[in-house]
């Protein structure tokens, strides 16, 4: 394992959070197309950029070029995405998670298949998860897990991704649930929150999508 590979990518960046505080020297940053451009404005080491560049001046290809210690280029025209690459290129290094920034806001249909490219690592046991400045996205298979309180995102949806979640079951929440079925598209477990320092919330059986969010300042 080779610590965190945070990924940045080309959505509108007031969607982006602060990346300097997500930086620690164990992280690997990869730009994906313009991405490599925001992490440069942000004085954040390159570590890699990746994609085929068409949303990047040339001024600012210059400086990914003489930052990127890692540059791949591609045609425009291929059968994966600029952050599919990128994530292609994180997997080599057998991170211990991949967290994705800038890949929600904009085209939604950017952003919904950004988001279901969660699912393909899950698949391979790796950790990942989408930060934008007002939400952290995860997806969560059968089990049981923990959850601590954080006042920074204070609320907390679940999702089905799959067409139903069995047994579900919330301990610590302001809204608690014992042994419930959640199916797609239902709303019953969006918006809520952690009453202590820590909960649990598990299911028997399907995928969960797990939403923590804040208002919009």
């Amino acid at each position: 394992m080779s610590g965190i590979c945070a990924i940045v990518g080309g959505s509108p960046k007031n969607y982006i959070p602060r990346l300097a505080e997500y930086h620690e020297d164990s992280v690997y940053w990869i730009g994906a197309d313009q991405g490599a451009e925001f992490i440069v404005e942000n004085g954040l080491p390159l570590d890699a950029a990746i994609g085929d560049f068409d949303s990047v001046t040339n001024e600012a290809m210059k400086e990914i070029k003489k930052k990127a210690r890692t540059l791949e280029t591609y045609p425009a025209e291929k059968d994966e995405t600029d952050l599919e690459l990128a994530i292609q290129h994180a997997l080599k290094r057998n991170p211990e998670e991949i967290i994705l920034f800038g890949v929600t806001g904009g085209r939604f249909d950017h952003t919904l298949i950004n988001i279901q490219m969660l699912h393909p690592l899950y698949e391979k046991n790796v950790k990942a998860k989408v930060i934008d400045h007002q939400n952290q996205v995860e997806l969560f298979a059968e089990g049981e897990h923990t959850m601590k309180k954080d006042e920074n995102y204070p609320y907390v949806s679940f999702i089905p991704v799959t067409l139903e979640v069995t047994d579900i079951n919330l301990r610590g929440f302001y809204y608690p649930l014992v042994d419930k079925r959640l199916t797609y598209g239902s709303t019953l477990c969006i918006s809520n929150h952690l009453i202590e320092d820590q909960g649990t919330f598990s299911f028997t059986s399907g995928i969960l999508l797990v939403i923590r969010s804040k208002d919009s300042i």
